[in-house]
């Protein structure tokens, strides 16, 4: 009899470390739930390894999804979801991890998991119908989004100034760039990085671009962390998508200035519009890789026209 008691307790015992343990899951995916949308306007997503990637929220209608450039926060499209949010779409943008206000866990810095991030804000704000819009860096992110996640909740993409398909030199790439320039390229971040924005700042935009709108974009770039942009820079450098763009199956549009010097048309954007199924480009005439501040109306009227 006592042997059938103490089964019996244990068995209780098990039952109920059970139940406690699933009440314990469903308290988790509670507070992760809770965490997902604090406040309209400024909120926070929670991804699968804990990062929390701040995300604006501006407008209603048909959402659009903004991903920024290497080493910028939400804040670069201020004049792009201002326009949209007030032309009946819902704008949306977040910081990738390291950047702006999304915390910075010093991993996850390659295209596979900012994709997952992607991922999560689209998964956490149940957004379905998608445009999505990119630059330079961010296009990749949204590549990798559509080859690894599928294009279920997408209804098309812009990539603006593209970073892609591949900017490494090699023998099936014969026009690319070594890598060594690269190299160099991080060791002047490191060893001074404002200098290095200094040096940088007028090439992105046109001469009729203020300085304050140039200081506004260096003080931007301040916010990221800097294992956030090498580790960023590293990998959009040295990313291979020529495989993946042919791949697409969502209308495409492809926009691009002629004088970019920092992603090169010729290099970049002409190529990702020729391997994307059914993709168009634009190129902006005289338009820097900072077209998102120096052709601002001319942007936004595109985006209107593709969105709508």
């Amino acid at each position: 009899m006592r042997q059938l008691l103490q089964r019996r307790d244990l068995l209780k015992s098990a039952t109920t470390a059970a139940m406690l343990a699933g009440l314990g899951r469903q308290h988790t995916q509670a507070a992760t739930r809770t965490r997902i949308s604090l406040a309209k306007g400024s909120s926070t997503v929670v991804t699968g390894d804990g990062t929390n990637l701040f995300y604006r929220d501006w407008g209603s209608g048909k959402p659009v999804v903004f991903i920024a450039g290497w080493g910028m926060p939400s804040d670069m499209w201020n004049y792009q979801m201002t326009t949209l949010s007030e032309r009946g779409f819902r704008c949306i943008a977040y910081d990738r991890r390291g950047h702006g206000r999304s915390s910075d866990p010093g991993r996850g810095f390659d295209y596979d998991t900012l994709a997952h991030d992607l991922a999560a804000v689209l998964d956490a704000l149940d957004l379905r119908s998608v445009v999505l819009v990119s630059h330079s860096m961010g296009c990749g992110e949204v590549i990798r989004y559509l080859t690894h996640h599928g294009a279920s909740r997408i209804a098309r993409i812009a990539l603006v100034a593209p970073a892609t398909p591949y900017f490494l030199k090699s023998p099936d790439n014969p026009y690319g760039v070594d890598a060594s320039v690269f190299d160099n390229i991080r060791k002047a971040m490191l060893l001074d990085f404002p200098k290095w924005m200094e040096e940088n700042g007028r090439p992105f935009v046109v001469k009729e671009t203020s300085e304050a709108m140039i200081e506004w974009l260096k003080g931007l770039m301040l916010r990221t962390s800097m294992k956030a942009l090498i580790e960023c820079h590293r990998t959009h450098t040295a990313a291979d998508f020529r495989a993946e763009l042919t791949k697409l199956t969502v209308p495409a549009l492809v926009i691009h200035g002629d004088k970019d010097v920092g992603c090169p048309i010729d290099l970049t954007g002409r190529k990702t519009a020729a391997m994307i199924p059914g993709a168009r480009l634009k190129v902006y005439e005289g338009s820097p890789h900072g077209l998102f501040v120096t052709h601002i109306d001319r942007l936004n009227a595109d985006l209107l026209e593709f969105a709508g």
